[in-house]
């Protein structure tokens, strides 16, 4: 018997099958195969269709069953794990109104500062654990007050996953670890903030219904399933954000444990086990996915939005044509550290949480004509990217989140030796890399969700390190004045806004 796990992310859909006996990645496909289009009207704004991702993601389990060789019947469960604090919006016939006001989309900002100051700082902070900021519950109050024709025929507000799970199953839920990503979680109450919605004039009847996160949230269509190959009713019993599926992915659900991305945007994920914030809401608490009323469980996030999407931007337009990212790699490693004095600030994809929501956009900094070129850019670039990091796990750091050992996928930014000896370098954490992924994840939850396993011990006995990168003792001082130079100018720089 097999398990489907789907990750919906902001640059491809992913869908993986997991042999549920062994625990092992039977196969995995994705679409598209370049990134996914991201349309930004004005400065600042992101938007995508989420029918894209349902087609998207019906070619990726088609592909995963094709590859993998199976019947279909034989998958017992399927899991979802979906981009974060994105805005779906259906009528009373689950029809899209709208694309998607995605993660990184930033009009909201004011929405969210008003509510803020408005409801009070200290109530926010104590009940919903973080400012409303950027999150959904801002973008839908912008919906309703620039919109409101179309706010009028919204039937139910979704974050992508229980979108797809709709189209998956016909059923409109979602989860209580979704609900405080988007800001409308009242963790003193135990309920829907009344203060969120009271101040924003939204009614109850939005909110999808509420599941668990482990457990049955719906069956699946038998025009969906003749459709994908799949067996009717087949029980859809996990979801979660992107950031707290990849920390189950690492089998990070306990207090101290850290979990890390490093794809289009880079998130350091840590457990909590104690109800609390950051005054200055720069890194953000939600429900992790192991929560409970019984048992405290909450993931510190520290989101920083340029991470991969500056390397891949250097790749398109920086880098010689049709250079790949190893080569990339390799080109950046030919310059030594601290890139001859040349600094990248790596914030060019909206407001920076941990910057206080501003917008500091990306910048190139000490840039000699006779000194630097290609090879510079690319070594400043990852190291931006890595000194990001540092400057946000300070923060964690400052409330009581101690960082020795980070746990990482082996993907994305984490397949560059730069990146990885910076990382563990300048923070002094061993980095473990696993052979792993949200699509994985997201199957081995669905197993945890329907009982096929016992406990998450059990779902992840396969798990399997592959690399430990430990902190170069001979290289940290130079990072560190690397480091020192960079963090002066990004005082700089938030100093003049």
């Amino acid at each position: 018997m097999y398990l489907l796990g789907c990750d919906i992310g902001s640059s491809s859909i992913k869908a993986s099958i997991v042999d549920q006996e062994s625990g092992l990645t039977v196969a995995s496909e994705f679409f598209p195969k370049d990134e996914a289009p991201i349309t930004a009207i004005k400065p600042g704004w992101a938007e995508q269709d989420p029918e894209s991702w349902w087609s998207y993601l019906k070619l990726a389990i088609k592909g995963a069953i094709h590859q993998a060789a199976i019947q279909g019947e034989d998958i017992k469960a399927i899991g979802i794990s979906y981009q974060m604090h994105g805005l779906v919006l259906v009528d009373k016939h689950q029809e899209v109104l709208r694309p998607s006001i995605i993660w990184c989309d930033s009009r909201a900002v004011p929405y969210g500062e008003r509510a803020f100051r408005t409801i009070g700082e200290e109530k926010c902070l104590s009940h919903l654990l973080n400012s409303p900021g950027n999150f959904t519950a801002a973008k839908l109050a912008w919906i309703k007050d620039n919109e409101p024709q179309l706010f009028e025929r919204v039937h139910k507000f979704m974050l992508p996953g229980d979108f797809i799970a709709m189209r998956l199953t016909g059923d409109i839920v979602t989860t209580v670890s979704g609900l405080s990503e988007g800001i409308f979680w009242d963790f003193k109450e135990n309920k829907v903030s009344e203060n969120i919605m009271n101040y924003f004039g939204f009614s109850e009847d939005l909110i999808p219904t509420i599941r668990p996160t482990f457990g049955l949230q719906g069956e699946l269509l038998e025009s969906v399933a003749t459709e994908l190959g799949l067996k009717k009713g087949t029980p859809v019993t996990y979801r979660a954000g992107d950031q707290p599926n990849n920390a189950l992915s690492l089998n990070v659900l306990n207090p101290g444990e850290i979990a890390a991305t490093a794809g289009t945007s880079g998130v350091v994920y840590g457990v909590n086990d104690q109800i609390n914030y950051d005054t200055l809401s720069r890194v953000n608490t939600f429900a992790h996915v192991n929560h409970s009323t019984e048992q405290t469980r909450l993931g510190v996030l520290l989101c920083i939005n340029g991470v991969g999407i500056l390397n891949s931007w250097i790749k398109r337009y920086i880098a010689p044509e049709g250079i790949t990212y190893n080569d990339l790699n390799k080109l950046a490693a030919t310059v030594a550290i601290g890139s001859e004095g040349l600094s990248i600030l790596p914030f060019g994809n909206g407001v920076e949480r941990m910057l206080e929501n501003k917008e500091t956009s990306c910048s190139i900094n000490g840039l000699n004509f006779n000194i630097h070129r290609k090879e510079h850019i690319a070594r400043a670039a990852q190291e931006g990217i890595v000194f990001s990091f540092k400057y946000g796990m300070e923060i964690m750091n400052e409330m009581g989140i101690d960082i020795s050992v980070i746990r990482a996928g082996n993907a994305n930014m984490f397949l560059s030796p730069i990146f990885k000896e910076a990382l563990a370098s300048i923070t002094g954490a061993v980095i473990e890399l696993y052979d792993t992924n949200g699509a994985v994840g997201a199957a081995k939850g669905a197993g945890i969700g329907a009982g096929i396993f016992a406990s998450p011990e059990e779902a992840f006995a396969s798990l399997k390190k592959i690399e430990v990168i430990e902190p170069d003792a001979f290289k940290s001082d130079a990072y560190f004045g690397a480091y020192s130079t960079w963090k002066n100018l990004l005082s700089n720089t938030l100093n003049n806004l």
